[in-house]
């Protein structure tokens, strides 16, 4: 991640172009994150349990259930980032209640430029909306306006063992490439923050992809315990309305499909952090641009073309993009293109996506010209969504003992 660290914790992918929210599965929690294990505190022994509290009502007036879900605003916005992530984002705004942030305080885990952060940031935002994430249907804001979400780190952080932190892979792996000199408290303990995301708007779900499972399972485990040290009676007893403090979220698990991979290694997934600009296709890349990297990606030399074939994953990821932004079937695709050579299908890739990503690109250049508009959409966002944190963040105060300010 030279410039961040991966992107956010809300990655969804998929290969179906019909993608419907009502195609999402729950999905158990005991089929994706491990059994809970009892935990010990000063000698006692307790298992983290939700079936003897209530889950907190947050939205009275509405019966729809609520994401949440962000990206870095580091590195440029790829075609992963979109296919995976932000085009499936407006699939779901009008089935459930809807924040989508720019994680700006998860950008700044490793060095960054810090002449950068505030112009990526506002690009980023804008790149939602020209993406068709609709501001009136939920709240987009940037996560360092919601201050509420740094105060619950703290607060959480008082409460998650060190050693739930060191177990987790990205920072074994990111903290092992930067070196020990290099590596900073946030590294650690972003995952907290992370947690801190989610469980400060009482979400249902969390759109999650493969490598963020782990994430998710830490963010359940410290509400959880939470819920388990302060929650209930001992709330009630401070004056609260007891039971639960947090929901603890179940992950959202899109039908069965491929990432979106990188254009120089089919084994990889497409990354801002892959050093090579060459291996992904960002959003806001020029026509000639676009071509050129397809004409220059990585194929193979097998006959004809085809999905699925584990000794091809260039090809199946090529195929996999193509099928997404022509909007066709995977049948249809195969109908098409398996008699095609590379020297055929490359063109038609390009035009595919210049086509599909080029009124994508004159929504965000007249979004980033009305400066006004975009610091409006994000002010209110924020605003919409401090409601909704101040309130998680009151009953944590409460139930954790401090003294209320006056007012």
């Amino acid at each position: 991640m030279g410039r961040a660290v991966l992107s956010h914790f809300l990655v969804l992918s998929t290969s179906s172009p019909g993608f419907a929210p009502s195609q999402f599965l729950k999905a158990p929690a005991t089929s994706l994150l491990r059994s809970r294990r009892p935990i010990s505190l000063s000698g006692a022994s307790f298992r983290c349990c939700t079936s003897s509290v209530s889950v907190p009502e947050t939205t009275p007036t509405s019966s729809k259930k609520r994401i949440v879900s962000g990206i870095q605003p580091t590195g440029s916005i790829h075609l992963g980032n979109y296919l995976g992530a932000i085009r499936n984002w407006v699939s779901l705004q009008n089935a459930y209640d809807t924040l989508f942030f720019i994680v700006d305080l998860h950008a700044i885990t490793l060095p960054y430029d810090t002449q950068e952060l505030s112009r990526t940031t506002r690009e980023t935002a804008a790149i939602y909306l020209a993406c068709g994430v609709d501001a009136s249907e939920g709240s987009i804001f940037v996560q360092s306006h919601v201050r509420a979400h740094v105060e619950l780190m703290w607060l959480l952080s008082s409460a998650t063992p060190i050693g739930w932190l060191n177990k987790m892979i990205q920072f074994k792996e990111k903290s092992r490439k930067a070196g020990d000199e290099n590596v900073g408290v946030a590294l650690l303990t972003y995952p907290v923050l992370m947690a801190s995301d989610i469980l400060l708007y009482q979400s249902d779900f969390v759109p999650v992809g493969e490598d963020q499972k782990q994430h998710l399972e830490l963010t359940r485990e410290i509400a959880e315990r939470i819920n388990y040290l302060y929650g209930g009676r001992r709330w009630k007893k401070l004056g609260g309305r007891g039971g639960a403090i947090f929901k603890v979220p179940e992950p959202l698990i899109p039908p069965a499909g491929a990432r979106v991979m990188s254009l120089t290694d089919g084994f990889s997934k497409m990354s801002k952090s892959a050093p090579s600009d060459q291996s992904r296709i960002n959003i806001l890349d020029s026509k000639d641009l676009i071509a050129n990297k397809i004409k220059r990606c990585k194929t193979d030399s097998f006959p004809g073309l085809e999905f699925d074939n584990p000794e091809r994953p260039e090809c199946n990821n090529l195929l996999t993009i193509y099928q997404i932004v022509s909007n066709k079937t995977k049948e249809e695709v195969v109908q098409e293109c398996q008699n095609m050579n590379w020297g055929t299908f490359k063109p038609l890739l390009t035009d595919a996506l210049i086509d599909h990503l080029h009124p994508i690109q004159v929504r965000y250049e007249e979004i980033m010209t009305d400066s006004g508009y975009l610091d409006g959409i994000l002010a209110e966002g924020a605003r919409k969504a401090a409601v909704i944190a101040d309130a998680t963040l009151h009953n944590v105060y409460q139930a954790m003992g401090f003294l209320r300010r006056q007012p």
